[in-house]
């Protein structure tokens, strides 16, 4: 859809005041004093949608709180999966698992061992990190290029390496990227792929902001391309339609992957809600709408925030990504050290995601959150302006 187009729907996020949110109790609404403007965690401020309201509020009157059962999950997430990106992912290898995270690390307990080297792509989301220190599992980071894209060069090598190492090796990948928004090409993808397999490597994917690609980019799941068969997605609805606080995820197998995916203890799955995967499926199933207006609604605000960035604070540095509702904030020209997001919390009462957690690529960077109402961001963006200013 064309700009004028988008221009025309009605922006979502401009529905609920600060006074609105500032009744939520989730944590990005709380974990700071009242006078700071929360743009850092990834919650959305936004109503949620109907079909999801409706799903939710029809299973608390029928008592429909007990345990989760059958495919439905998976099948709402395949028909998705076929509308929006021309592929249906078969059914039967899919695990339900408690969310992604925790999806992730038990298919790393499954199919690597402590001592595995485990690549990641920094700057990457920090529970990346912490989840893996965990397992035991060795890191080996491989950064983006300064184009914030795959380095596929240095990953080749890096794959070259680890499997001289003689340990066991695999990828986490984030697409689209958190926190950059960059999301991986086809051609990317395909050759990642092709590179995994000629070095033997596991690829396990995170696509949880697949949904929010933004509109006039292109979602490729990795399980799609030549070569991808082998990998293993993991996912749910919860950015997508802001459900993070309902706990529902599924793992996926690339076809060659499935019998190695269905070594994963069968209770990891029981660590799902009902009424997550109740909420999950009916965003999946008849959400479609409400995130097309919430993608149109993204687009217009990183339109927003360019033109606030060019008027109010030229010397900060972003590069917009294409999917995500995360801007990753380079503040390296204005002096505010390491970790600037802790400086202008203080200094300007806006909290934003800091940037060193994110790996050693994170210095001097913060993460925005854009999914808040254009008058909020406005307001952050000035108050910014001017601590930095003073």
């Amino acid at each position: 859809m064309d700009d004028a187009a988008t221009a025309t729907r009605e922006d979502p996020f401009a529905r609920l005041t600060e006074p609105d949110l500032r009744r939520r109790t989730s944590v990005k609404w709380r974990r700071f004093a009242p006078d700071v403007l929360p743009l850092w965690v990834a919650e959305m401020d936004v109503d949620l949608a109907e079909p999801v309201v409706d799903a939710l509020q029809r299973a608390i009157r029928d008592g429909d709180t007990g345990y989760p059962c059958g495919p439905g999950y998976a099948e709402a997430y395949a028909s998705f999966a076929a509308e929006r990106w021309g592929w249906e992912p078969a059914i039967d290898p899919i695990r339900l698992v408690p969310d992604v995270m925790i999806g992730i690390s038990e298919v790393f307990k499954t199919l690597t061992s402590p001592g595995d080297t485990v690549i990641v792509d920094p700057p990457v989301y920090p529970p990346f990190y912490s989840y893996l220190r965990h397992l035991g599992r060795r890191i080996r980071p491989v950064p983006l290029g300064p184009d914030l894209r795959l380095d596929l060069a240095a990953l080749e090598a890096a794959f070259a390496r680890s499997r001289a190492d003689g340990a066991g090796t695999a990828m986490l990948l984030c697409n689209p990227h958190n926190p950059t928004g960059t999301v991986h090409s086809a051609a990317e993808l395909a050759t990642l792929a092709s590179l995994a397999a000629r070095h033997d490597v596991l690829m396990v994917v995170d696509e949880i902001h697949a949904p929010l690609t933004l509109p006039g980019a292109e979602f490729t799941p990795f399980l799609s391309v030549p070569g991808g068969e082998s990998g293993i997605v993991v996912t749910s609805a919860a950015k997508g339609w802001n459900l993070s606080g309902l706990k529902a995820g599924l793992a996926i197998p690339g076809r060659a992957a499935a019998d190695a995916l269905a070594r994963m203890p069968e209770e990891v799955g029981h660590g799902a809600s009902h009424l997550g995967v109740i909420a999950h499926s009916a965003a999946l199933h008849d959400g479609g709408r409400w995130l097309d207006d919430v993608r149109h609604a993204l687009l217009a605000h990183r339109g927003l925030l360019v033109d606030l960035l060019r008027e109010q604070l030229p010397s900060l540095g972003w590069r917009p990504g294409e999917g995500t509702y995360l801007a990753w904030l380079d503040f390296r020209a204005l002096d505010l050290g390491d970790d600037p997001a802790a400086v202008l919390v203080e200094r300007a009462r806006v909290a934003l995601t800091p940037g060193p957690p994110f790996g050693p690529e994170g210095d001097g960077f913060a993460r925005l959150n854009l999914a808040t109402s254009p008058a909020i961001m406005g307001e952050a963006v000035r108050r910014i302006a001017a601590a930095v200013a003073g």
